[in-house]
């Protein structure tokens, strides 16, 4: 256990199990939900080995950890011995401290980037080697005369129609998790919904009502939609079934009522929103894009300081669903990771002490990966100055993929050089990636460059005290 000494200190500095109501990762944070934020010694928690910083959240403490996020996860479960079960007040206690809370449009957008990464991260695994693997598929097949009817391509399509076709399944799961209803209900809702006597079938109907035809693979809001519906039933159903024929009557009653009211309003509606929110996306690319996306990279590495990012991942994954490619989401966390990683390579380069010099480079390739908090909380943020390197490289990279228009063929997270396969055209054709590597080479060098010009002129990289770990973990408000 590799993060046990931590784990153990997070434990005892956030107020103790029994202040917790909720435990959770995305790429690189713990997301710790609380009942009592009196309870939390923030300052002991950003001192302790391993932590690289912390953001302060109504009702949750993310901790930055790095990549290792998943095996910290698993060791602070073992070491808290947490059990949601135990905390079924949990959801009640948050709504009290939040009432203190002045609720504007900022406390909203937290909320929602919130439950966003909660249902969204855990899925991403899958996302990415479903992507990688069609884009690999695709250089085989139009470069490499493997045939498409091979058994080669046709497993590896497989493997992507896996992370891709049943995306209901996983998102009902996650999403009934994150409302605290039985996870498997939601994946049981997400089943039928991509089952093939569901999905894109003419002629349905219940009880005489016509069922319209959709086709939910791959879709994302009919099955969140659907989760929230049944999460409101299954309480109604808990307060009311009698206990002991509660464990068979209530799923029963539950999908009875649920299933019709997802095939026959929610499912068309939410189809609906992804193609507007999708036709959306388009419009404002069409005429705003090559303004719009390089303030919007050059916002988005704060957009994660502040966790507005994941706010944005639907419209990602709206855009993929109805147009078959994102030219906003992805792109834009793209061009944002490949200017931390150089300026943060700028900064490596340019210190003297051969440790930090070390582990600045070891920041610097996995941002230019896509994982950019160690970087961005470990060795820019203690500089601020070399920020405007990150900016100028992104507004530079930022103009030339929104005039050219670079697209992203996969929805993830955390892209950079790992998943620059994602730019890879379904048909094969290499202009998209040859942008997307053009991109690569501005972003880097611009904010390279210009992060150097800003270290020589201000001479930040030469001031050791600028590396302790004193300003790396000054609270984000």
């Amino acid at each position: 256990m590799k993060f046990k000494q931590m784990s153990e200190e997070i434990h005892t500095n956030i107020g103790g199990v029994d202040n917790i109501t909720h435990v959770e990762h995305c790429a690189t944070r713990l997301r710790i939900h609380f009942k009592n934020k009196q309870l939390i010694n923030e300052e002991a928690i950003k001192n302790i080995e391993h932590v690289v910083g912390i953001v302060s959240k109504t009702g949750q403490l993310q901790i930055i950890i790095g990549p290792s996020v998943h095996e910290a996860y698993q060791d602070f479960m073992d070491v808290s011995q947490f059990e949601e079960k135990d905390n079924n007040t949990s959801l009640e206690s948050i709504e009290i401290e939040e009432s203190d809370e002045k609720k504007d449009f900022l406390y909203y957008v937290n909320k929602f980037g919130n439950f966003s990464a909660a249902i969204f991260m855990p899925v991403v695994p899958a996302l990415i080697v479903g992507g990688l693997i069609l884009a690999i598929k695709n250089l085989l097949v139009n470069y490499f005369n493997v045939p498409m009817e091979s058994g080669t391509a046709l497993l590896m399509t497989a493997i992507f129609s896996a992370g891709f076709s049943f995306l209901p399944v996983y998102l009902g799961y996650t999403t009934a998790k994150r409302l605290k209803i039985e996870p498997i209900m939601g994946a049981f809702l997400g089943c039928l919904l991509v089952s093939q006597n569901i999905s894109g079938v003419t002629d349905l109907d219940f009880l005489g009502i016509s069922i319209p035809n959709v086709d939910y693979s791959g879709s994302i809001l009919p099955v969140i939609l659907g989760v929230f519906v049944m999460s409101y039933v299954d309480k109604l159903f808990e307060k009311i079934i009698p206990e002991t024929i509660k464990y068979f009557l209530k799923p029963l009653l539950t999908m009875i009522i649920v299933v019709p009211i997802v095939l026959i309003i929610l499912g068309p509606l939410g189809t609906k929103l992804s193609e507007y929110a999708g036709n959306g996306v388009m419009f404002l690319m069409d005429y705003i894009g090559g303004i719009a996306l390089p303030f919007l990279s050059m916002l988005y590495p704060y957009m994660v300081m502040l966790g507005f990012d994941k706010a944005l991942s639907p419209v990602g994954f709206a855009a993929i669903e109805s147009l078959g490619y994102d030219p906003v989401y992805v792109v834009m966390g793209f061009i944002s990771n490949l200017c931390i990683g150089g300026t943060a390579l700028a900064v490596a380069s340019s210190l003297k002490d051969k440790g930090k010099k070390g582990m600045t480079y070891s920041f610097a390739i996995t941002a230019l990966c896509g994982v950019t908090e160690p970087a961005f909380y470990g060795a820019l943020i203690t500089r601020p100055k070399v920020l405007i390197g990150t900016a100028a490289g992104a507004l530079s990279a930022g103009l030339v993929a929104g005039i050219f228009g670079l697209k992203s063929y996969v929805m993830g997270f955390c892209p950079g050089l790992l998943t620059a396969l994602f730019f890879v055209a379904p048909d094969g054709s290499a202009a998209n990636m040859i942008l997307a590597a053009i991109v690569v080479v501005v972003a880097v060098v611009v904010s390279f460059v210009v992060t150097k010009i800003v270290l020589i002129r201000t001479g930040e990289a030469t001031d050791a005290e600028k590396a302790k770990k004193l300003s790396v973990n000054t609270p984000v408000q």
